[in-house]
């Protein structure tokens, strides 16, 4: 179905007729002119996010639903990093004429789905028109108590400094997704090609066999088996709330935390400059799946440059105090690692390889305005 024959209202009105708060503190979601909040007694979290088509992603390889469910899971990583608890989202988008109201359901499928496993409520946002792709404009609102929230500048000196899951996944995916669609576009491109040589040579029984040849190509799917994680990891990357009720129950309360959004190297410099202080880490303690370092080896790419580069894996970095040791050894089976220690900012922010030679720590990350 046109988007046009529904309009902004009418489409507002179908994706969202049945969506029920969750929360106490939403009052009035989407249907008037604004959501109505009620937070006595609490600190307010707000993180916003765009998403361009084009920069943040290509729709040659992710589905609408799973666009939806990363663009959700995006914002609720940041409000969890603060150590807060999300609670609402609005959701914007500037739609081009291609995009039919099957897509947008699609898209806020996947983004209900990751607003109900961490019970955020869709409180409103905007639509309208784009003749450059799709944007998407998302917000996330969270609370924490004063003395719960985790800033980027509270790392000390002889901190540990921990990180949870797996780091490079993400970026493998991504660089498994771009070698394929390279191939795809080069097969269809080349029977093009080949295409008009013989229309131009008037050959009209091999143009009829290359049409053939590109209408196979185009239904062509690549084979990604044995890489499927690397894959959910670029494409439904999941919030790590789960470390935060963790840590919460075992009472570790971190100095400085991030999400792992730019990677590693990048989130590591943001705390240390917040925080006036050096780090140290260590390769070697740098967690990294089986999948991520066949496919970096497979690729001629340095496992540890996707590790401390790649981004997209919304993992969260934290420092906690040295007297949290024991408590964190106890955690080990649920996948946070400690890769290293705050130091002196004079020490400055190193890499300690392998083979123990120090390398300096750079920002190499993504960077949207490159």
């Amino acid at each position: 179905m046109e988007i046009s024959k529904l309009g902004e209202f009418g489409l507002i009105d179908h994706v969202t007729k049945d969506i029920k708060l969750k929360n106490s503190s939403s009052i009035v979601g989407v249907g008037d002119d604004c959501a109505v909040m009620h937070y006595p007694d609490t600190e307010i979290l707000i993180t916003t996010d765009m998403l361009m088509e084009g920069i943040h992603f290509d729709l040659t390889y992710i589905t609408m639903q799973e666009l939806g469910y990363k663009a959700a899971m995006q914002n609720i990583s940041d409000v969890f990093a603060m150590n807060g608890t999300p609670r609402q989202m609005t959701v914007s988008l500037a739609l081009g004429k291609r995009f039919q109201v099957e897509d947008i359901t699609a898209f806020y499928k996947g983004l209900r789905v990751a607003c109900d496993k961490w019970n955020v409520d869709i409180v409103g946002g905007d639509t309208t028109s784009s003749f450059t792709g799709l944007a998407i404009s998302i917000t996330c609102i969270g609370d924490a108590r004063k003395e719960d929230i985790v800033y980027r500048d509270g790392a000390k000196e002889t901190d540990l400094i921990c990180v949870t899951g797996n780091l490079g996944a993400a970026y493998m995916g991504l660089q498994l997704l771009e070698r394929e669609k390279t191939v795809y576009y080069h097969q269809i491109d080349d029977i093009n090609r080949k295409i008009m040589e013989a229309k131009q040579a008037g050959n009209d029984a091999l143009v009829k066999h290359l049409q053939k040849q590109g209408a196979q190509a185009a239904d062509f799917q690549p084979d990604f088996a044995g890489k499927e994680y690397l894959l959910e990891r670029q494409l439904k990357p999941e919030a790590r709330g789960d470390i935060i009720a963790l840590l919460r129950e075992h009472n570790i309360r971190p100095t400085a935390m991030m999400d792992i959004s730019d990677g590693l190297s990048s989130e590591l410099l943001h705390i240390c400059n917040k925080s006036h202080c050096g780090c140290r880490i260590y390769e070697n303690k740098i967690p990294i799946d089986y999948q991520t370092a066949v496919m970096a080896e497979e690729l001629n790419m340095n496992v540890t440059t996707a590790a401390m580069n790649g981004g997209e894996d919304y993992e969260l970095l934290f420092t906690c105090s040295i007297g949290d040791y024991e408590k964190l050894q106890d955690l080990e089976d649920t996948g946070i690692r400690q890769i290293g220690y705050i130091t002196k900012e004079a020490y400055g922010a190193r890499l300690i390889s392998r083979d123990q030679q120090e390398f300096e720590i750079t920002a190499q990350g993504w960077n949207p305005l490159q």
